[in-house]
């Protein structure tokens, strides 16, 4: 059976752990935290073992590298010659943000399977974007297998990697910007005179099942936001309201500004 590992535990790489513990079963899942607690209560939770950075370099098939940028390469020089003494095919899989698949094989030395990640938190709640690129030594086959694993995630899609920060601003970030969205609705509402709790489930599920229709529809976008807006009525005075904030300018405005935040970090 594949065996998955995780080398970090944190937010992300927790939730990642437990979308796939849903596909493969916790018995085939290794984890490993500088904070051996933390490790180990993610682990009790999924039926999963702990294992220190070597043993999970040395027999999983797919190894998430789930550590920040700044302690990739200190990472990396802990199980380099785990990895280098094996004769079997395995796959690094890293969620680094700023690093290339470049940058990574260049840091290890050789030429090791790498799929590289952005996913965002909604994860979390099996309803992620994770946007992979991969190297040319991945299999398709590999690639199959990491998106069975994965499918408990959310939705997966392939990319170029020169495309990934541009699509990261938009999935990796995008989340902060609609909760800033659903918390303007709900505010809005409570100003009119509704309670708060109620307020923030309907902005919520609001969100939610017009996200659905844009998604199982293929309408433009536009074209669903035209359905809702009778002539002379409340929802079309309300979109100019919006545009009136310049709304949709401000939202693109947020997109590139993710963007060019992440090309200066690059450098």
């Amino acid at each position: 059976m594949t065996k998955f590992g995780f080398i970090g535990c944190g937010k992300m790489g927790g939730a990642l752990a437990s979308a796939v513990s849903k596909a493969v079963g916790g018995e085939n899942i290794l984890l490993c935290d500088a904070f051996v607690e933390k490790a180990e209560s993610l682990a009790a939770t999924l039926g999963a073992k702990t294992a220190d950075a070597q043993t999970l370099a040395e027999t999983c098939d797919y190894i998430f590298l789930g550590v920040k940028p700044q302690g990739f390469s200190t990472m990396l020089d802990e199980i380099r010659e785990t990895l280098n003494e094996r004769t079997d095919r395995f796959v690094l899989v890293s969620m680094a943000a700023g690093l290339s698949i470049w940058a990574i094989e260049r840091m290890i030395g050789e030429d090791y399977p790498v799929i590289r990640i952005m996913p965002n938190t909604p994860v979390a709640v099996g309803e992620g974007m994770v946007l992979y690129a991969t190297n040319e030594q991945v299999t398709d086959e590999q690639i199959k297998t990491f998106c069975q694993a994965l499918a408990n995630a959310g939705r997966l899609d392939a990319i170029p990697e020169d495309k990934i920060d541009a699509a990261s601003a938009l999935s990796g970030c995008g989340p902060a910007f609609v909760y800033l969205f659903a918390e303007a609705l709900a505010d809005g509402a409570v100003e009119c005179g509704l309670a708060r709790d109620k307020a923030n489930l309907y902005a919520a599920q609001t969100l939610m099942g017009a996200a659905k229709m844009l998604m199982e529809s293929g309408k433009h976008p536009g074209e669903l936001k035209d359905a809702v807006c009778s002539p002379g009525g409340t929802t079309i005075a309300g979109v100019h309201a919006l545009e009136s904030g310049a709304f949709r300018a401000s939202s693109i405005e947020a997109v590139t500004a993710a963007y060019e935040k992440t090309l200066q970090l690059k450098k």
